[in-house]
């Protein structure tokens, strides 16, 4: 029997604009085309101004919602449809960029927060064969879609494999424009000379998987991926639900063993090389130790040297 959906994420929740609730429950089918359209008139409002637009869609996340106008209209399902609007909304906005010129120096990027919610099923889109899913430090759960245009900055139609991830943004865009960064260290980089395409650019050379509480599961370099061993939520022993149900799933799956995987031949994780690589092993534990000396890892028990307290309101 499928679980209730999560009630965090139904209605009614409230649509707050600044500090004042301006509906205590809204009929979320308007929000994709609503929330873009609030996007395009801020985008004329402010164009000739430096201006940044962050448009966080609640879609695709589950419960799905579609306007009208699209609801049927891909031949898809619902999750499909949501998706169209979305596409749609992307469209609207370089196409305003374009209208107003401010196409040739905006950077526009189009990305994703988590891999999919596996156990909705055909509510929850596909991870293309990476293993796991959302709330899960395998790649399914982890490597998104991002696409970038900056005309004249970014050349058209390359692709970077290089490994980066979204905490990268602040000290990027902070860079491009020329703003300082916080006084207190940050886990990003800036990425900017992987938009120009610099061929011998590699401003990452690692990246940790931390999860729940401060648990430390895994390291990459961005080829190789070295997991340790750790609780994890699994959806390979669960069918899919349908249509906004989601089936169970194990939260709490035991992971005995450690894995090296190379992700680049192997990007859905299946095959454990642990023994054919001693030097990779050895590079990837050298970042894992760093990892827990500066940040500890509660799987092993460490404190960490630079943790800093949890942020907390003055009573």
């Amino acid at each position: 029997m499928a679980p209730p959906p999560n009630r965090d994420l139904s209605p009614p929740l409230p649509l707050i604009e600044g500090d004042e609730v301006i509906e205590t429950d809204p009929d979320q089918t308007r929000f994709t085309t609503e929330f873009t359209e609030r996007a395009i008139r801020f985008i004329d409002k402010n164009r000739e101004n430096p201006f940044f637009v962050y448009l966080a869609h609640p879609m695709p996340h589950v419960p799905l919602f579609v306007s009208d106008k699209f609801k049927g209209k891909s031949e898809q399902g619902l999750y499909g449809d949501v998706i169209m609007e979305i596409d749609w909304s992307v469209g609207e906005i370089l196409r305003k960029l374009k209208e107003t010129g401010l196409d040739k120096n905006t950077l526009v990027v189009v990305t994703s927060d988590n891999g999919p919610w596996l156990n909705y099923g055909n509510h929850a889109g596909s991870t293309g064969g990476l293993r796991e899913g959302k709330g899960v430090s395998f790649e399914g759960g982890q490597r998104v879609p991002c696409i970038m245009q900056w005309k004249g900055r970014i050349p058209e139609g390359t692709v970077c494999h290089k490994l980066s991830s979204t905490i990268d943004l602040l000290p990027t865009f902070a860079s491009i424009a020329g703003a300082p960064l916080p006084d207190h260290k940050i886990d990003g980089v800036d990425i900017m000379p992987l938009l120009a395409n610099e061929k011998e650019a590699n401003p990452r050379e690692s990246f940790y998987y931390y999860y729940r509480r401060n648990s430390f599961e895994a390291v990459t370099d961005g080829s190789y991926k070295l997991v340790f061993p750790h609780p994890h939520r699994t959806y390979e022993e669960a069918v899919p639900g349908r249509d906004g149900l989601p089936e169970w799933v194990n939260e709490n799956y035991e992971l005995q063993d450690t894995l090296l995987f190379d992700l680049r031949r192997d990007p859905g994780e299946r095959y454990n090389i642990l023994g054919e690589h001693p030097d990779i092993l050895a590079k990837l534990e050298r970042f894992a130790e760093e990892a827990r000396r500066d940040l500890g890892d509660d799987l092993a028990a460490r404190e960490g040297a630079n943790v800093r307290p949890i942020g907390r309101l003055k009573e």
